[in-house]
């Protein structure tokens, strides 16, 4: 293993880690944002629909760059604007203003997001073991610095500017310097993977069942983020302190499951950890749905994000296995599933919660999250030029007579 890889592995690690931070900042302040601008009940949706959508398309456009620029590149540019957007949010006065800064923030995120999974598929492919689970759990521990920031923010009053402002001025300044060390790392030489077309293009076809996993994964995540506050305050009767209690020990938990899932899965595969974890999610779901109080419901969603957390850095790392020679392009396809799955998860559960109940809505995550065990082999990796049934070989180790595990 060479330092280059190192360095790498630790700058990537700290870029998902400001992304982390800056999404949280920007999610959690939504209220404000909504008070800053004036944005009534009714037009906020179309506020938060439009990120996604731009996501999506910034990640298609990715795949098309990417054929002319490094994964690094992209990155390296998309991250401080970004956290510029974030800034503009904070800094508009009219409603147009922050139209702009959201649209700007939506198509950045789609091509950070891209970009990020690139680099992270082929740095575990050089690496030759599972190492994504843990740039998501820096991508987890980010996301727990921003909300405290965020509460700190609201707590005291202060500004979404200057809120925004102090996270941006250090963040921005160290995350250029920190891009100095991205790998670009080489595509695996050889026989194509099992999803892939002569010449190394992407089967859609083949993709589907991750894209799918990918869709229930972020259902499942976006019914915690939008309606866990509003569950266990309405249907379980508790506190408006306690109701922000579910989303927290969320995010603490993908942060545990994150920091543990490689371990798991070099020790039993990738097809066991996404089983176990759609069980465990699915259980976390059953619990949240029958909860008769609220601190019942709460370690439902202890549960759930234990559980959760596994798949979707296992869904990257299945694609870059599929596609060894067409990765980028797979990440890229599959990344917009997580935009996907957004616009979907929220409408869905609050429209049935609305029209029935939210404890039959929660069933909804919950069967869609066990649908995953339909897919789990999708996650098996495919036999290599070696016969041995494990990782694609790093490039680095082609032809050296070693499939460098």
């Amino acid at each position: 293993m060479t330092e280059e890889l190192r360095r790498g592995r630790a700058s990537l690690a700290f870029a998902f880690l400001v992304q982390g931070v800056t999404f949280a900042l920007l999610v959690t302040r939504i209220p404000a944002i909504q008070d800053r601008y004036g944005i009534s009940d009714g037009l906020l949706p179309v506020f938060l629909a439009a990120v996604p959508i731009l996501a999506g398309i910034g990640s298609v456009g990715t795949e098309q760059l990417v054929k002319k620029v490094p994964p690094s590149a992209v990155l390296r540019w998309s991250q401080p604007m970004v956290l510029l957007a974030l800034l503009g949010v904070g800094a508009g006065d009219e409603m147009w203003h922050v139209g702009v800064a959201l649209g700007a923030f939506g198509l950045a995120v789609g091509a950070l997001d891209a970009s990020m999974n690139m680099l992270g598929v082929s740095l575990q492919r050089e690496y030759g073991r599972s190492i994504m689970l843990g740039f998501h759990a820096a991508y987890s521990l980010g996301g727990i610095v921003g909300a405290s920031l965020a509460w700190a923010g609201a707590h005291w009053d202060l500004s979404l500017f200057v809120s925004y402002l102090p996270v941006v001025v250090v963040l921005l300044p160290t995350a250029l310097v920190g891009s100095r060390w991205y790998v670009d790392a080489t595509k695996a030489l050889g026989a194509p993977g099992r999803g892939e077309a002569e010449g190394g293009g992407v089967v859609f076809k083949m993709l589907l069942p991750l894209c799918l996993v990918m869709t229930f994964a972020y259902i499942g995540d976006s019914t915690v983020s939008n309606w866990s506050a509003k569950y266990l305050q309405d249907v379980l009767g508790s506190s408006e302190e306690v109701s922000t209690v579910p989303y927290n020990v969320y995010m603490v938990m993908t942060l545990v499951g994150r920091g543990l899932g490689d371990l798991g899965v070099r020790r039993f595969g990738a097809v066991a950890v996404v089983r176990g974890g759609s069980v465990v999610a699915a259980l976390g779901f059953a619990v949240v749905a029958v909860a008769p109080g609220a601190w019942i419901g709460i370690a439902g969603f202890t549960v759930l994000g234990l559980g959760l957390c596994v798949i979707v850095p296992q869904t990257f790392a299945a694609a870059g296995r599929l596609f060894p020679e067409a990765s980028d392009a797979a990440v890229a396809r599959l990344n917009v599933f997580n935009y996907v799955g957004f616009l979907i998860g929220s409408p869905l559960v609050g429209g049935l919660g609305d029209a029935w109940n939210y404890r039959a809505a929660m069933v909804v995550p919950l069967v869609l999250v066990l649908l995953t065990l339909l897919y789990a082999r999708s996650f098996a990796p495919g036999p290599d030029r070696y016969g041995d049934g494990h990782e694609w070989p790093r490039a680095a180790d082609v032809g050296r007579g070693s499939n460098g595990l």
